[in-house]
C-alpha cells in the first residue's frame, strides 16, 4: 500500500467503531467509514474535543451534528497547493487527503518528462490533481459533471496562485465529452480518472462504475498522443480490485508500458496503522 504520509494541515488521528478522528487545519471532524470494523479504546483526547461529527441516515444520507462553530469555508495546503474546504452532504469536505500519494506522482513524472505535456483530468471534483499537475508544469482540462464541483475548482486554483496557468475546466459528461475529442482528433500525452461507483451526469443519466468501466478506459485509451506519459484509473467501489483495474489497463493501453496496481492509505496517527482508503492502477511508459 501507498501511504500518503507528508500531510502537515492533515492528519487522521485515530479510526475505531465505524468512524474517523481526522484534522484539517485546525478543525477536527469524526466521520463514518464502512471500513473501520475494529472496536479499539478511543483514548485519543480530541475524540470529545470535535468540532462537529457526521451521522449516517438508516434511509440514505446523513447530517452534520455541530459540537463548535466551524467557518463556512476554511484553507489547508499541501506543499504549495491550498484547498477550500466546507463540510458538504454524504460526509466529505471537498478533498480525498489520500490521493496526495498520487499528486506527487504524477507531478514528478510530468518533471522528469521535460516536455510540454498535455493532461486530461476526468471527474475531477474540485480540482486537487489538476492544480498538482499544472503546478508541475503540464496543460490540464479538467472535466466533471458538476457545476459546483468545477467552480470548487477554480476557487481551489485562485487560493494556489495558479490561476493564470494553462487550464480548461469543463462541465460536461465524461464519456461523452471523450468521445467527442475522438472525433475532433485531440489527444492527451496524460490522462487520469477518478470516477464515482454511481452517479448521475448533468442531463440525468445514470452512472454505474461497474457496468460502464470497460467502456469509459477503452474509449478514453483512443485519445491517448502517440508518446503517452501515464493513464491512472481510482476508484473507491470495493467490488473494484486493484488488480481488476490494472488488468483493464494491460489489456486496453499499449503494451510497452508498465502496470502497477496497489491500494493508497492515510497514515493513523494512534496506532501506526496505515488505513486503507482507495485503489489506484496506473500505466506509465
Amino acid at each position: 500500500m501507498r501511504a500518503a504520509n507528508a500531510w502537515q494541515d492533515y492528519e487522521l488521528l485515530d479510526c475505531s467503531d465505524g468512524e474517523r478522528l481526522e484534522r484539517w487545519g485546525e478543525i477536527i471532524l469524526i466521520r463514518p467509514d464502512p471500513q473501520i470494523l475494529w472496536s479499539t479504546p478511543k483514548t485519543h483526547p480530541l475524540w470529545k474535543q470535535a468540532h462537529a461529527r457526521y451521522h449516517r441516515s438508516r434511509t440514505g444520507g446523513g447530517q452534520w451534528e455541530t459540537y463548535k462553530k466551524i467557518p463556512d469555508v476554511w484553507e489547508i495546503g499541501y506543499r504549495d497547493l491550498r484547498f477550500r474546504l466546507k463540510p458538504m452532504g454524504f460526509k466529505h469536505t471537498g478533498l480525498f487527503p489520500e490521493q496526495a500519494v498520487n499528486w506527487d506522482w504524477m507531478a514528478e513524472r510530468i518533471r522528469a518528462a521535460n516536455r510540454p505535456i498535455r493532461v486530461l483530468n476526468l471527474f475531477g471534483y474540485t480540482g486537487a490533481a489538476t492544480l498538482a499537475c499544472v503546478g508541475a508544469g503540464a496543460h490540464v482540462t479538467h472535466v466533471d459533471a458538476s457545476k459546483g464541483m468545477v467552480a470548487w475548482g477554480r476557487e481551489n486554483a485562485v487560493s494556489s496562485g495558479l490561476s493564470d496557468r494553462p487550464m480548461r475546466w469543463l462541465v460536461d459528461d465524461c464519456l461523452k465529452f471523450v468521445q467527442r475529442e475522438q472525433r475532433r482528433g485531440n489527444t492527451y500525452d496524460a490522462i487520469l480518472m477518478d470516477p464515482p461507483s454511481y452517479g448521475r451526469g448533468p442531463g440525468g443519466e445514470v452512472w454505474k462504475l461497474e457496468e460502464q468501466i470497460y467502456t469509459l478506459v477503452s474509449e478514453t485509451a483512443k485519445i491517448l498522443s502517440d508518446d503517452p506519459l501515464f493513464f491512472i484509473i481510482n476508484s473507491y467501489t470495493t467490488g473494484l480490485s486493484p488488480s481488476v483495474m490494472g488488468y483493464l489497463l494491460g489489456t486496453l493501453l499499449p503494451k510497452d508500458g508498465t502496470v502497477t496496481a496497489d491500494e493508497i492509505g492515510l497514515p493513523v496517527t494512534a496506532g501506526g496503522l496505515v488505513l486503507p482508503c482507495g485503489a489506484t492502477a496506473i500505466w506509465s511508459k
